[in-house]
């Protein structure tokens, strides 16, 4: 009997899993939060408000019903934005069946409490770390949807969970890699969308491709430097949940947190450029308040994060962070 897997999130990137997940044999459990989108995809097979003109296999199911859409699930992929992981967590710990692996598959760090995803998943379900998994790396939501070929890793302390998940995402677009590096593979994830922005913002004010390569490059150094201080494995981030996941975010146009972060260089307002959005979540705005914090516990140098934040928090126009990066004194890499 094929198992069910649910998957609570019908943004881009949980109804992208969802599609995965049947392409490759499952029967999923799709849960939205507004009943109107569960209603829309279970109709029309499509999530125009997320994902639009994708067709979903009829193997999903959506619900806008927690207790139905958990209701025996042994896999629990949790696409929900970083910062509202813990809310709804709280909703949902007493649902999880017994012995279910829980998968994150949030990038970012949670604001108050400096936390990793799996550390918030375990600090409010108390399930035992080995049953939670991540899931990070190059992986826009759309190209995933269309069935371009891609990469991902999937990072657990136990090896058997991390292969389990790791089949049952694996199809002939799309290639998952096991990892038992899980700090790494978080932080890269929650990193790199504030290196995003930065690339942005360069890109809105005009600059190409050599500034492109710089921040990209140096916003991997930061992001290493931040991951061996908290315990990551520097071959983690050298791979596809690091400078994998980095390049396809700083550099693609259909990445929320560049094309923000160019409206900022453009001239937008923080408020005007939030409204264009259409409900997406922009991570990197409020990572690179968590992230520079945490680095500031580990008392390690972010420059790149740090300007980013003053931008987004602090009132600095994008013109003076680049300034303020250029005017830094220079050093041995």
């Amino acid at each position: 009997m094929v198992s069910t897997t649910a998957v609570m999130g019908a943004g881009a990137w949980g109804t992208a899993l969802a599609k995965l997940l049947a392409d490759a044999g499952g029967e999923v459990t799709l849960w939205a939060r507004r009943s109107d989108v569960a209603e829309e995809i279970n109709v029309t097979r499509q999530n125009p408000h997320y994902l639009p003109g994708v067709n979903l296999p009829p193997a999903i199911r959506a619900t806008s019903d927690a207790d139905e859409a958990l209701q025996g699930a042994t896999t629990v992929l949790l696409a929900v934005p970083a910062q509202t992981m813990r809310t709804n967590l709280e909703r949902w710990a007493d649902l999880f069946a017994e012995g279910a692996t829980l998968v994150s598959t949030a990038k970012g760090i949670e604001l108050d409490t400096l936390m990793r995803m799996s550390q918030v998943i375990v600090a409010v379900t108390g399930v035992d770390p080995a049953q939670v998994a991540v899931i990070s790396g190059p992986n826009l939501a759309s190209e995933i949807a269309a069935g371009q070929p891609a990469a991902t890793v999937v990072a657990c302390s136990d090896s058997g969970r991390a292969v389990a998940v790791q089949r049952q995402l694996n199809t002939g677009y799309f290639r998952p890699y096991t990892n038992a590096d899980v700090i790494g593979t978080e932080i890269g994830g929650a990193c790199k969308n504030v290196i995003a922005l930065a690339c942005g913002m360069a890109a809105g004010v005009g600059l190409g491709e050599n500034t492109a390569a710089a921040i990209i490059t140096r916003g991997l150094a930061e992001i290493m430097r931040l991951g061996i201080a908290v315990g990551a494995k520097g071959a983690t981030l050298a791979g596809l949940a690091g400078v994998g996941d980095l390049v396809a975010t700083c550099t693609s146009p259909r990445s929320r947190n560049r094309s923000f972060g160019e409206c900022l260089g453009r001239g937008e307002t923080m408020e005007s450029a939030l409204q264009t959005r259409d409900g997406h979540v922009v991570e990197g705005v409020t990572s690179s308040e968590s992230v520079l914090a945490l680095a500031s516990s580990y008392d390690v140098e972010m420059p790149l994060t740090d300007a980013v934040h003053r931008v987004c928090h602090r009132g600095l126009s994008v013109g003076e962070a680049v300034l303020l990066l250029l005017g830094r004194s220079t050093k041995p890499e």
